[in-house]
């Protein structure tokens, strides 16, 4: 199979801060769409595997999966898009597409394990490993590819690939709606677009927050009501009042005061990974037959769905635009939690 060499900016090791480097790319088969990447969000968990925090990361690792970008080139067996469409991608690439969830439209949970975006067995280039959208240009099977319906925000769109459909699966799979209490844990990239969502789909919202300065924001976002988490006497007002919980927060916490918020059959979800286990105790569950689960992105056609829901009701990620240059100073402020709500490298500084 030819390749072909772009630019990206990627790390050598768990240590070595992200760097320019040129990487390989296959020439685009004939189910396949080439893509001029345009701008890429900044998730969590590029850091997370950069740094070789969760284990396993294969190096160079070229993070992001938060893609937005113009087609460049199509196979000749593509049919649903053609050169000069706004398409994206998120954070897989590829599955088995045989397995009962693949069949299901459930990628995500692929029995063999979906591909990711980037830190996954390539299965183009054989020995070699899938690398992210720090690049320049990326080139993903038409069958992981998706429209960015007209009228987008395309910078601010970006992190709706992982971001917005990480926190709208969730919701649509629990079947959140009107006359429900919902709870958002934390006000990030994840917790900001859960409120969205959440007062998008006419539920009662209130957001957890160890911040009282994001409690403004938090209302603005689409909050009924906010709580600040280390206000003890604030959060046993709220016990038993849930109906559902969204649980974003990538640092360890105490979950088991989150589900003391469940009403009868209520439903904590987690969709944040923090490093180390988190601890539950069997009364945190046994009364009141609360539930807790997880839950990861969303499946290709969810996440298709979840964009034309955004294009039909104004939903976008609230973003600050940085270039490439400045991401190393952008992951430290991730770790310092000074971003509102999520970081977007405009691409176009690649190339300068």
């Amino acid at each position: 199979m030819s390749i072909q060499s772009v630019r990206a900016y990627g790390a050598s090791s768990a240590t070595a801060p992200l760097a320019p480097l040129s990487i390989d790319r296959r020439e685009p088969t004939p189910t396949d769409v080439e893509l001029d990447i345009l701008f890429c969000g900044v998730c969590h968990s590029d850091l997370h595997q950069a740094r070789d925090e969760w284990g396993g990361t294969l190096y160079p690792c070229v993070p992001g999966h938060e893609i937005v970008g113009r087609v460049v080139r199509v196979g000749s067996g593509v049919t649903r898009f053609k050169t000069g469409d706004l398409a994206a991608v998120g954070c897989m690439v590829d599955s088995c597409r045989t397995c009962e969830h693949c069949a299901a439209g459930l990628e995500q949970y692929c029995t063999e394990g979906m591909t990711l975006t980037y830190n996954s067995r390539d299965r183009h280039l054989p020995g070699a490993h899938t690398l992210g959208g720090y690049s320049s240009a990326i080139v993903v099977d038409e069958a992981f590819t998706l429209r960015v319906p007209d009228g987008m925000d395309p910078a601010a769109t970006a992190p709706l690939l992982c971001a917005g459909v990480t926190t709208y699966s969730p919701l649509r799979n629990w079947k959140v709606g009107p006359g429900q209490r919902v709870g958002i844990v934390g006000l990030g990239g994840l917790g900001h677009m859960g409120v969205k969502f959440a007062r998008a789909f006419g539920a009662e919202v209130t957001l957890f927050t160890t911040s009282p300065g994001k409690v403004e924001d938090g209302l603005r976002l689409g909050a009924h009501e906010v709580v600040i988490s280390k206000d003890a006497d604030a959060m046993r007002k709220c016990r038993a009042r849930f109906d559902f919980i969204l649980d974003t927060v990538s640092a360890n916490h105490d979950i088991g005061s989150y589900l003391d918020l469940l009403r009868l059959d209520g439903t904590l979800v987690l969709v944040g990974a923090p490093e180390q286990p988190l601890s539950v105790g069997a009364f945190d569950l046994i009364p009141r037959r609360r539930r807790l689960a997880g839950s990861a992105i969303g499946g290709i056609a969810e996440t298709q769905e979840m964009l034309d829901f955004c294009a039909a009701n104004g939903v976008v990620s609230d973003i600050e635009l940085i270039p490439i240059q400045q991401i190393n100073e952008a992951w430290e402020r991730l770790l310092r939690q000074d971003v509102r709500y999520r970081f977007v490298i405009d691409m176009a500084s690649l190339k300068g």
